[in-house]
């Protein structure tokens, strides 16, 4: 028995270089230029809360002692006619406030 050889052919599909497809340039495609600018909207919560941070910061950095009103309080005290019943009366009434009784 003879054996018949068939000849065999590949068609080819595609190219062999698989680069070859990737090295097409394709038209690119234009992106929109839109005419806005940046934002951000602060909520009034935040607003509050930086406006509560401002005020705590300006109280730690303020002194403790304000020695202007300790100048003022000084020179009325040195005029005799400031100390009378009506501010004996309110700095007492005041006092008594101040402890509940």
């Amino acid at each position: 028995m003879e054996s018949k050889g068939a000849d065999m052919t590949i068609d080819r599909i595609g190219s062999v270089d698989p680069l070859s497809r990737l090295n097409k340039t394709e038209k690119a495609v234009r992106t929109e230029v839109k005419d806005k600018s940046d934002s951000i909207d602060v909520s009034i919560e935040a607003k509050k809360s930086s406006e509560l941070l401002m005020a705590m910061e300006s109280v730690k950095v303020a002194p403790d002692v304000r020695e202007d009103r300790i100048a003022e309080v000084k020179a009325r005290l040195q005029d005799p006619n400031y100390i009378n019943d009506t501010v004996v009366n309110s700095v007492a009434d005041k006092l008594m406030d101040l402890f509940g009784i």
